[in-house]
């Protein structure tokens, strides 16, 4: 199979790619708009005249800028509890209603923001923001896993990775409407336009998962096994007796039957396999690290303090940084779609992530090192020059990197990498593992950047340049593989290089040989030579 090419396990009828996985799939991404609007327009927000007049009048600049801070991180431990308390609503209630009760409370900490005034203080603003963190959190855990379990594998990784566009969608919102308002209005409606518009996606997204039908995969764990099927029928738009329905239904039932057995279906059964189970250990560490690097690399700064960081490149003015967000925004929203239709099930996650850490890490290098010798923003070193210009347009080169490669592939392989049966219970720490990274970099960029200047790039940097060889050893590419077998793809008889060239060659031989006269008209000649000539000895040789 090419390097571009979708890889199917099994024949796949092209009944399965229609409307209603894409329709579902658009409405689960929708979650996303909320954290991607809060990192488009919170820090702009808060810079703006009308929010600093009515708040901020008569504070010194070191309490404005813990007060920044607070606002902004708060946010973010809503969400680290969210995505914790997320996994028993999923796990008792299913990924739909877990789904509407969070888009409830994103409402509610929205609208309890706005009651904020000079006289009230900022106790609404904060307050609000940790009940809807609570409620953007819970679909952090419960979007990606939904998206996940519907999702034909051939696609898997493009409909998940469609939970960035949700994410852009907002960021891009927020940053031009912070731009606006700026432009054209004064007063106490300066501020509250911005926090009052991040309803408009909160009921879009409450509106949408009333109408989604649930995972087929959760009601049949949950004993709801007819409702299931009938799901699971619908939305890949099969009828009950088709081979291709059938032999994916054998295997849900394969995985859970394989759960009841081993650990039980009650709420702790996943945590008992976990720590049971020294290779799934070793997979939590492995996906929780990657949100983790993740944030390292410097991206919750840009999105919460961009304004701050095209200053410190010279770019003066409340206006100017407001645009120079604004394209930061569009930016990341053009690439997005890139992504997803060009790389993620096309060049797959690793050579992606890898490819990301370098060119990352050379952009925010040659920021720091602009930072440490040309002294924007000082008398003499206005914004303008040459080396000021390509500085600010390395950063725009690094927002392109970062999110072909490591916005959004750390969700997909969260979300891809286990089981049915702990799929819910790891993504809940995945995610929480994501807000509590995010959380020390909203909480301390600002005084970072104040205390170490260049070094801050230099540190973001560092860690970029650290995660390929880390990928390198550790992640087996992922693309293609059914969320059923990923236990093989991880078993770790070969070296994580080698490890998906292995499995899909196993799985297509399995598939041929349950039905050879379908195989061979739908795998072509090169592709059933290539899986009988690879090497059987390679199968079984370890690290």
């Amino acid at each position: 199979m090419g390097f571009f090419q979708i890889e199917e396990e099994r024949p796949t009828p092209k009944q399965i790619y229609n409307w209603k996985i894409y329709v579902s799939t658009a409405i689960a991404s929708s979650a996303s708009m909320m954290i991607g609007y809060d990192n488009g327009f919170v820090g702009g927000a808060l810079a703006l005249q009308g929010f600093i007049d009515e708040f901020f009048e008569g504070r010194t600049a070191g309490d404005i800028t813990a007060l920044k801070s607070n606002i902004i991180s708060l946010f973010q431990a809503g969400c680290f509890f969210g995505a914790l308390f997320s996994y028993p609503v999923g796990h008792h209630y299913g990924r739909k209603k877990g789904l509407v009760a969070s888009g409830f409370l994103i409402i509610l900490g929205a609208v309890i923001m706005m009651c904020s005034s000079k006289s009230r203080g900022l106790g609404p603003i904060l307050a609000g923001r940790v009940i809807s963190g609570l409620g953007v959190g819970a679909t952090s855990n419960l979007a990606p896993i939904y998206i996940a379990e519907i999702a034909p594998p051939p696609i898997r990784g493009m409909l998940s990775g469609s939970y960035d566009v949700g994410w852009r969608v907002g960021d891009l919102t927020g940053f031009w409407i912070n731009y606006g308002v700026s432009e054209h209005i004064t007063g106490r409606a300066q501020w509250m336009i911005p926090f009052g518009v991040q309803l408009a996606p909160a009921v879009i997204f409450l509106l949408g998962a009333s109408f989604l039908v649930e995972s087929p995969r959760w009601l049949i764990q949950n004993g709801q096994v007819e409702h299931g099927v009938e799901n699971l029928a619908y939305i890949r738009n099969l009828d009950l007796s088709n081979d291709y329905l059938q032999y994916e239904l054998t295997r849900i039932q394969d995985s859970i039957e394989e759960q009841r057995r081993t650990v039980g279906l009650d709420l702790w059964g996943p945590f008992r396999e976990c720590i049971s189970s020294t290779n799934i250990m070793f997979r939590i560490f492995i996906t929780a690290s990657i949100f983790v690097l993740q944030n390292g690399f410097g991206i919750q700064a840009i999105n919460y303090y961009s304004p701050i960081i095209f200053e410190s490149l010279g770019v003066t003015g409340t206006s100017a940084t407001l645009l120079s967000s604004g394209l930061f925004g569009v930016v990341k929203f053009v690439t997005c779609f890139i992504w997803i239709f060009t790389v993620v099930d096309r060049v797959g996650r690793r050579p992606s992530l890898m490819a990301g850490s370098v060119g990352c890490a050379v952009c925010f290098f040659y920021i720091g090192a602009f930072i440490k010798l040309g002294k924007p923003g000082t008398e003499g070193h206005e914004g303008g020059s040459p080396a000021g210009r390509a500085a600010i347009g390395m950063m725009y080169i690094w927002t392109f990197i970062f999110m072909m490669s490591w916005s959004a592939t750390p969700w997909v392989l969260g979300a891809e990498c286990f089981d049915q049966n702990i799929r819910t219970f790891v993504q809940a720490i995945n995610a929480a593992a994501s807000w509590a990274s995010v959380f020390v970099i909203a909480r301390f960029t600002a005084q970072m950047i104040s205390a170490l200047g260049y070094g801050t790039y230099f540190l973001f940097a560092s860690i970029s340049i650290l995660t390929f060889p880390y990928i390198f050893f550790v992640l087996p590419e992922t693309k293609g593989i059914p969320l059923e077998a990923m236990d093989r793809l991880f078993k770790g008889d070969v070296p994580a290089w080698r490890a998906h060239r292995k499995l899909m060659a196993e799985l297509q031989k399995e598939a041929q040989e349950i039905s050879p006269a379908v195989n061979d008209s739908l795998f072509d000649k090169g592709d059933v030579e290539q899986i009988e000539n690879v090497d059987s000895a390679s199968f079984h040789k370890g690290h």
